[in-house]
């Protein structure tokens, strides 16, 4: 279901000065203390932030895939560590709870996840299961009416304040991807426990932390889908996420590109402003002309989902190329401010290292490679 066009643009006015007037203002702050502060996360409830693609029955806004590619886009004018803190529950964290649950399954939690009651979290990679996201090791056995859940998750975005975990184990003997089951696991089941945040390069105040299973006992009634369909919902949560990770990106690069062509009106050098001079306007040129061709990409791809067409291979491009993008914008950024972009005054050098995660988190840019390259070839050209 799509809003209507007043309400959406309502909604886009609001995040827009959410973002212009209460998270640009706290960068620096989240920065130094690597938390988001407690007041924000309510007034990100309040707008409805952690339930944008959760459908109206449930208590969520019900966004298309284009309508919320176009809210991410505005979330991406601020640091991302503020997304991140209701990316899990918009995204990867709650997606496979809407295309594989049960209606029973729905209705326990989707209304708490769309109000920010419930944070939840994906946990697929482990220790040296990366990448190969089909080699899971972690295990849960049938035992009666519950899987004896049992082993480490690792790099798990949000894992700090999760209550709800969509967790990848292997169910049975099958080799690879067949063997993978996906289940609901409560924070608050024994045997359930979290490590400490890992430090990071950046998108400080985002946190990761290793998720420990040890011996869980996850009633069956909690499993996604069929014995052996987890990889297949892995797969299919991972195209959606990353095409909102591919509109962040963009909007990261549409805010870098402001703030340096800001900086290079004001800045003199050789007795006038640097945007005069033809190499900077050349960075300047490409970095727009890569930004637009990502914008399109991502929200033409959208609106193919939201036709219902098949978009594994043009998600995944849109996923390589708009988070290549942005960190080439970045560095052109930290070249057009100079010494400046290099200080952590400007909040170059922070947008700088923000972005380096995303060409490898929810698939890096070498998966996409293989992905696209694949469906190419299946499609024949």
């Amino acid at each position: 279901m799509s809003l209507d066009a007043e309400t959406f643009d309502a909604l886009i006015d609001t995040v827009r000065r959410f973002v212009a007037e209460r998270l640009r203002p706290l960068e620096a702050e989240v920065e130094e203390a690597d938390a988001i502060p407690a007041h924000i996360v309510e007034e990100m409830k309040a707008l409805g932030l952690f339930g944008l693609s959760i459908a109206e029955e449930y208590g969520g806004l019900g966004l298309t895939m284009v309508e919320e590619c176009r809210v991410a886009l505005e979330l991406g004018c601020t640091t991302p560590a503020f997304r991140s803190t209701f990316g899990t529950n918009v995204g990867i964290g709650s997606q496979g709870l809407v295309m594989a649950g049960t209606p029973e399954q729905k209705a326990l939690w989707l209304p708490k996840i769309a109000t920010g009651e419930i944070v939840t979290s994906f946990a697929l990679t482990e220790p040296d299961v990366g990448s190969d996201s089909g080699a899971v090791k972690a295990r849960a056995v049938r035992d009666g009416d519950v899987y004896r859940l049992s082993g480490t998750k690792r790099y798990i975005t949000n894992a700090d304040k999760a209550s709800l975990f969509t967790v990848m184990a292997r169910t049975g003997d099958e080799p690879g991807a067949r063997g993978v089951s996906a289940f609901l696991v409560p924070r608050d089941l024994p045997g359930v426990s979290i490590g400490e945040p890992e430090k990071k390069m950046g998108q400080k105040g985002a946190k990761v932390a290793d998720v420990n299973f040890d011996d869980v006992a996850v009633p069956a009634a909690n499993r996604l889908g069929e014995e052996g369909e987890g990889f297949k919902i892995a797969m299919r949560v991972l195209d959606r996420g990353r095409l909102h990770i591919s509109a962040v990106s963009v909007g990261v690069a549409e805010r870098l590109i402001a703030d340096c062509v800001a900086y290079a009106t004001e800045r003199k050098q050789f007795g006038k402003p640097i945007a005069e001079h033809q190499l900077i306007q050349a960075m300047i040129a490409d970095s727009k002309t890569e930004c637009l061709a990502a914008r399109a990409l991502v929200l033409e791809t959208a609106a193919a989902k939201d036709a219902g067409k098949e978009v594994v291979m043009e998600s995944a491009a849109a996923k390589l190329f708009a988070t290549e993008m942005v960190g080439r914008v970045a560095d052109r950024a930290v070249q057009i401010f100079g010494g400046a972009g290099y200080i952590a005054d400007y909040g170059i050098e922070r947008l700088y290292r923000d972005v380096r995660l995303f060409r490898i988190y929810e698939g890096t840019s070498q998966i996409q490679q293989l992905i696209i390259a694949r469906e190419t070839l299946k499609r024949g050209g």
